[in-house]
Formats: C-alpha cells, structure tokens, sequence
C-alpha cells in the first residue's frame, strides 16, 4: 500500500479541482491601464486611500467592527500602529451604533469612516443613515450637516457567502436624497472615489464588490487623487448595443462585449455606472440615443434594482431613438443562493443571449 504525503496529497488536490475553481468563477477581470503606478489589488488601494485621507486630515477616525485589526478583508491592515487607537479603532458589533456614531463624528466637523462589515448588515442602520445623516443639512436650514462621512461597505457575491455575504442593496440607498451612493470596479477606481467621497460635502456610501479585493489587480497611482462622483465611464465604445453596469458586472459585460463582438459581429458600448447617485444621465442617454438598444446588468434581485430606473428614464428621454424595449439581466427575485449562486448570477451566457434578442427584435 502506497503511503502519499500530505504535501504531495495537498498538491495532487490542487492540481485536479483547480480546473473546476476557474469554471465557477463567472467572470474574467479587465483591469484600468494608466502606464504609471504601484502594483496593488483593491484592498491595498483602499488601504492606501485611507492611509492618505488620516495622514492629509488630523481629525479623520476610522472605526467598525474588527476595523482596528485590519478587518476580515485587511482593508485597514497596519493602521491603527501608525496612527494610534485614537483615530482606528474596534466598534461593538452594532450597525446602528456605528452609524449614529459616524453622524456624530461628521457634525462636530470631523471626518468619519465608518465600515459596515457587509452588506447585508447594513439594514440595522438604514434609519440612522436615511432619516439622520441624509437629512441633516435640510433638516437644520444648513446650520449642521454630515458630510465627510463615508461609510465603506463590503457587498455582492462571492462565490459561498450565500444569503447572508452576497446582497447588493444599492438600490434601497438610491431612493433617497441627500446621500451619495457609489461602486467601483476595481483598484484604481475604489481608491479615487474613497478619497472622493470623503472630501464631498453630502454623507456617500461606498459600496465595493468583495469579490474584487483580491481578484482585481493594477498598477495604482501612489499619490492622492479622486475620481468624479456622478460621472460614468465608457470602456468601449461601440454602435449597436448599449450595455450598462456596475462593480463586479462590469467586467462580465466587457467580456461578454468581445464575444459578441467576435461571434455575432455586434458592435457594443460599455459603460461603467460608477455612481449610482448620483447617476450620469447625460452619459446613458447619449449612447442610448446612439445605438438604440440597451441592456442593464445587476447582480441585485430584478424588481426595483436599480436597473429599473435606468430602464424607465431611457424610455421616458429616448423612446423615439430606441429600437428595441430596454432589457434588463439581474439576479433573481428569491434570497440569495448558496450552491445555486451560478445559476443566480447574471453571467456571461445570460448576458449574451440577450444581446442576440435585443438585436433580432
């Protein structure tokens, strides 16, 4: 009887389930160019963000569960040595305190950064950040208001978090006025729109696809910058079929772009939403305008995701240049799945097949 090591048995496992790991990741990562920069992934360039914003604002706290650690995505890793438990530090575990506490932070002047672990935790808060911290400038005549409050939230699927580690509840924020609600798509992205966030004057909501920290690797300026809030990005240009997302989605639908491109000879524009509130209006309609045909991609639930704003403001602003009904591919309307998650994503194969309906209409 053969008697097989537990490193040589480690690597044999390996070497057999690691076709079977790359069929279940659903998409491919497309990652921003800009020629000049330091090698990160996302976590090390929201690291590096907030790492910016406490060196450049002495008054700046950063502050969550497990935050002074370094979080369960190491997104804070290192800084609380640097800058002291004063300003990183551990909160209870309590959304709703966190929140309010944040809100206290932000109108005393300061600047607040406050992580909400995940997503789906995020509803304990939601009338602290809705009802207070959304209101508070109109609430007061302008006497007080919250902003330089961020609150950074971890959100989507990630390939086992099932109901509980995989919302994307945007659309629940993006009712409300007064906050500022966003998405990157990756490193260089996450690290603008942080720092971006944390100098606007209204409370914004950065919500980062967790599936990205470590998947999603560039060469990320060192130096402070931001990225415009409210303005999308366009990422291919393209004449036939506007495709629209956010986070995650977005490289699933430049993938799936390329093939349509390549198999079908349709010509795609993508666009990266970016900024879910505000929203770029002038950017979706132009190329809804131009092409005539629109499909919106999301990973929430079908009814009342964001997609269906979009849907209706480009019917309602473009109806007379569109040549098929808007489209919509999302996940679908039941909680989120745990060993159904690939049949719930709206992957490449879905994605495809409605590029070919929206043409053949």
């Amino acid at each position: 009887m053969n008697i097989i090591s537990a490193h040589s048995l480690h690597n044999y496992i390996r070497s057999n389930i690691r076709c079977s790991l790359w069929i279940r990741s659903y998409f491919t990562y497309y990652p921003t160019c800009l020629g000049t920069g330091k090698r990160m992934n996302m976590f090390n360039a929201i690291n590096n963000a907030m790492d910016l914003a406490l060196e450049e604002d002495k008054s700046a706290l950063l502050f969550g569960e497990d935050v002074g650690f370094g979080g369960v995505f190491r997104c804070s890793v290192n800084l609380r040595d640097k800058y002291g438990s004063r300003r990183v530090f551990n909160t209870p575990l309590c959304e709703q305190g966190i929140a309010g506490f944040a809100i206290g932070v932000a109108n005393t002047g300061a600047t607040a950064i406050a992580e909400i672990q995940f997503a789906d935790y995020i509803f304990p808060s939601f009338d602290q950040i809705v009802n207070e911290a959304a209101k508070y400038r109109y609430r007061s005549g302008g006497l007080f208001d919250c902003g330089s409050l961020t609150f950074r939230v971890p959100c989507g699927a990630v390939g086992h978090g099932a109901l509980y580690h995989s919302q994307s509840p945007e659309a629940y924020f993006a009712h409300t006025p007064g906050l500022c609600v966003v998405v990157p798509r990756g490193p260089i992205k996450a690290k603008g729109l942080i720092l971006a966030c944390i100098r606007d004057p209204n409370p914004c909501i950065v919500f980062e696809p967790k599936t990205l920290y470590r998947a999603a690797v560039e060469e990320v300026p060192t130096e402070y910058y931001t990225s415009q809030l409210g303005k999308a990005d366009i990422l291919r240009h393209g004449k036939d079929v506007t495709l629209i997302g956010w986070g995650t989605q977005v490289h699933v639908l430049l993938e799936v772009a390329e093939t349509a491109k390549l198999k079908l000879n349709i010509d795609c524009e993508v666009i990266d939403l970016v900024s879910i509130l505000p929203w770029d209006t002038d950017a979706i309609c132009s190329s809804a305008k131009k092409t005539g045909r629109v499909i919106i991609a999301h990973e929430a639930p079908l009814t009342q995701g964001f997609g269906s704003e979009l849907a209706s403001y480009i019917q309602e602003k473009c109806f007379l240049h569109l040549e098929a009904p808007v489209k919509r591919v999302t996940g679908w309307d039941t909680p989120f799945p745990h060993v159904f998650e690939p049949f719930y994503m709206p992957d490449k194969h879905r994605c495809l097949s409605a590029i070919h309906d929206i043409v053949k209409f």
